[in-house]
C-alpha cells in the first residue's frame, strides 16, 4: 500500500526533526477507493488520537442452494455459519424430544453434540415452538453472529431445517447469512416401492429412505404381496410367504429408521387382485371362470374363505406397520376386465344379487369386497388408500368416502377422469403412470421417466397424461409419490434402479416442495444435485 505523506518540519541543518505521528486507516477489502486512499500523515504532536478503524462488511447473502429449493430467504449481510472445531449442536430448553436431530445433525456436519445447554458462539440450537405458524412440518433457519437456530412447531420442521442445513455446507461449505422460512406445499410426498415382484435387500431400501429424508420426502409405499410374491414373515400364514422375504424383525429394523428420518410406510396387501403368490398355497380360492379356466393373481370373492384369508393377514399386517395409511389395492381384478363380467363369472354375479338385489353387478361385489377391507383396517387406526380403478362409477354401492383415491392411470377397465373423483369430493394422491412409474424393462408402452420432464412439466395438479385439473380442486390433492414397479425384475439390478430413479426422485420432491416454476434451469438443478452428493 503507498502512502500519501504530510509535510515535515523544514530546515535541513535542523538535528531534531519534529514528531511525526502515521496513523494507518483500514477500510473494508471490497472497496478499491478506500484501498487507494492508503495511509495518512499528520504533522500533529505525538499525543494525537488515532482515527477509529470501520467494522469489517459483508456483501447481502444469497439463497442456500438445496434441493428442494428453500420457499423464503431474507437475506442479511454477514459471514455466514460454517462447521469448526469448536462448533456444536445443543438442544434449546424443553426441547429434549429432537435428541435424536441433533445427534444425527452433528454426526453428518462433522462437529459435537452437546445436548441441552446453551448455545455457544459456533453452535447450532435446536428448537421447538408449538405455538410458531405455518404447520408441523414448518421450519425457521437462522444464520446469525456465528450461529444457527432452527426452529419449528413440530420435530418434523425442525428435522427439515437440519436437512437444509447439511445440504447448502455440503454445495457451498457455509450456511448464508439471513432467515429462511420454509414450508412443503404437499402434506404427502414419497417414494413406493415393488418389493414383490423384486426383492430389494434391507441395506438398499435404508439407503432409499435416508435419501428421501434429505429430499424432505415423508412417506415410503411399500408394496410387498403381488403373484409373483409374498416378501415379509407371515406368523398366521406362513405358508405364502417367498423363500427371498424380510422377517418381521428386519422390518421392524425399517420402520425404526423410517420414524427417525419422520417417514411413514404404506404398506400394500392388494386386493381382490395381485393375490398369486397368496393363491398358490390357497387354490381353492382362485377364481374360475364359467369354463373352469383361473384368473391368474384373482381371488374368488363370493367365497366366504377369501374374506377369512385376507382379514387375517391384514390383521396380522397392521400390528406389524404402526403408520397412519394402509393401501388396500382393489385394482385390476379381472372379473372385471372380462367382455362380460356376468357371463364369464356367473356365481360372482349370483352373489352380487344376493348381497346387494337384483339391480347389482359384480362391480357393486367388488366394491363391496374393498368396502369391508375398510372396516378391517380402520379400527387399527389405519388411513384406508386404494387405486383409482378400484373405483367405480353408476354402482349401488358406493366406494367409502374415507378412502383416499392413489391416481396412477386413465386406461382402467370404465375409465373416469379425475375429475369425477374430486367432484364427488375425494381426496387424491398423485401417481401419475406418464410421470411418476419407472416400471423394470418398460412392458406395455412404459418409458423410464426423467428428471427433466418431471421437473419442467409435471406439478400435483397433473393426475392424468400431460393435462392438469383445474386449480380449484388443488387443496383436495394430498401430493404424489415416485413409483417403482419390478414387471420384468432382471432387466436392471437394484444398484441401476437406484441410480436411474437418483433425478426423477430429486425432481418429485422439488415439484411436491413447490409446485411453481424452478427458478433453476434443469441444467443447473443437475448440477446442484452433483455438488451436494458428492459433498
Amino acid at each position: 500500500m503507498s502512502l500519501s505523506r504530510g509535510a515535515l518540519a523544514a530546515g535541513a541543518a535542523v538535528t531534531a526533526a519534529a514528531a511525526v505521528t502515521l496513523t494507518v486507516v483500514l477500510w473494508p477489502d471490497s472497496s478499491d477507493s478506500a484501498r487507494r486512499s492508503g495511509a495518512q500523515t499528520s504533522p500533529g504532536a505525538s499525543s494525537a488520537a488515532p482515527t477509529p478503524s470501520p467494522t469489517r462488511s459483508y456483501p447481502l447473502s444469497t439463497t442456500p442452494r438445496t434441493i428442494p429449493a428453500v420457499r423464503e430467504h431474507t437475506a442479511a449481510h454477514g459471514p455466514g455459519w460454517r462447521p469448526g472445531k469448536d462448533s456444536a449442536v445443543v438442544i434449546a430448553e424443553g426441547s429434549e424430544g429432537l435428541a435424536d436431530e441433533g445427534r444425527l445433525l452433528a454426526g453428518e456436519l462433522k462437529i459435537g453434540y452437546r445436548g441441552e445447554v446453551p448455545a455457544r458462539a459456533g453452535d447450532v440450537e435446536l428448537a421447538l415452538t408449538p405455538t410458531a405458524s405455518g404447520g408441523p412440518e414448518s421450519y425457521t433457519l437462522k444464520a446469525r453472529d456465528g450461529r444457527v437456530t432452527i426452529s419449528g412447531p413440530g420435530e418434523a420442521g425442525v428435522f427439515y431445517g437440519t436437512r437444509t442445513l447439511k445440504q447448502s455446507v455440503r454445495a457451498d461449505g457455509v450456511m448464508p447469512e439471513g432467515e429462511v422460512r420454509d414450508r412443503p406445499d404437499r402434506p404427502q410426498r414419497g417414494f413406493n416401492l415393488d418389493i414383490a415382484r423384486k426383492f430389494y435387500s434391507v441395506a438398499w431400501i435404508e439407503d432409499r429412505l435416508r435419501d428421501m429424508a434429505d429430499l424432505k420426502l415423508n412417506q415410503f409405499g411399500l408394496h410387498f404381496s403381488d403373484d409373483q410374491a409374498f416378501r415379509i414373515q407371515s406368523d398366521t400364514h406362513p405358508e405364502v410367504v417367498s423363500p427371498e422375504h424380510l422377517t418381521k424383525a428386519q422390518v421392524r429394523r425399517i420402520i425404526a429408521l423410517a420414524d427417525r428420518l419422520h417417514i411413514q410406510i404404506v404398506p400394500e396387501i392388494d386386493s381382490p387382485g395381485h393375490l398369486g403368490a397368496v393363491l398358490r398355497a390357497h387354490t381353492d380360492l382362485q377364481l374360475r371362470n364359467v369354463s373352469g379356466v383361473a384368473s391368474a393373481g384373482s381371488i374368488d370373492i363370493s367365497k366366504p374363505g377369501s374374506a377369512k384369508l385376507i382379514d387375517e393377514l391384514l390383521g396380522e399386517f397392521t400390528e406389524l406397520f404402526p403408520g397412519t395409511y394402509w393401501q388396500l389395492g382393489a385394482d385390476e381384478y379381472l372379473a372385471l376386465m372380462a367382455r362380460d363380467p356376468a357371463a364369464s363369472y356367473p356365481q360372482l354375479q349370483r352373489a352380487a344379487v344376493q348381497k346387494y338385489g337384483p339391480q347389482a353387478g359384480i362391480g357393486d361385489l367388488a366394491t363391496g369386497w374393498l368396502n369391508d377391507r375398510v372396516a378391517v383396517v380402520r379400527p387399527h387406526g389405519k388411513q384406508p388408500k386404494a387405486w383409482n380403478d378400484g373405483l367405480f362409477r353408476d354402482g349401488i354401492v358406493k366406494a367409502d368416502k374415507d378412502i383416499q383415491v392413489e391416481y396412477w392411470t386413465g386406461k382402467e377397465y370404465g375409465a373416469r377422469q379425475p375429475e369425477e373423483y374430486l367432484n364427488e369430493g375425494r381426496k387424491l394422491m398423485n401417481l401419475n403412470d406418464e410421470f411418476l412409474y419407472y416400471v423394470l424393462g418398460q412392458p406395455n408402452d412404459f418409458v423410464y421417466p426423467t428428471g427433466k420432464r418431471i421437473y419442467e412439466q409435471w406439478t400435483p395438479l397433473v393426475l392424468r397424461g400431460t393435462t392438469a385439473v383445474p386449480a380449484r380442486y388443488s387443496d383436495q390433492i394430498l401430493g404424489g409419490r415416485f413409483a417403482v414397479w419390478g414387471d420384468l425384475p432382471q432387466a436392471q439390478t437394484t444398484a441401476q434402479v437406484a441410480q436411474g430413479i437418483r433425478m426423477p426422485l430429486r425432481a418429485t420432491s422439488q415439484k411436491l416442495w413447490d409446485p411453481g416454476k424452478p427458478k433453476l434451469s434443469w441444467d443447473g438443478f443437475r448440477k446442484l444435485a452433483g455438488e451436494i452428493d458428492k459433498g
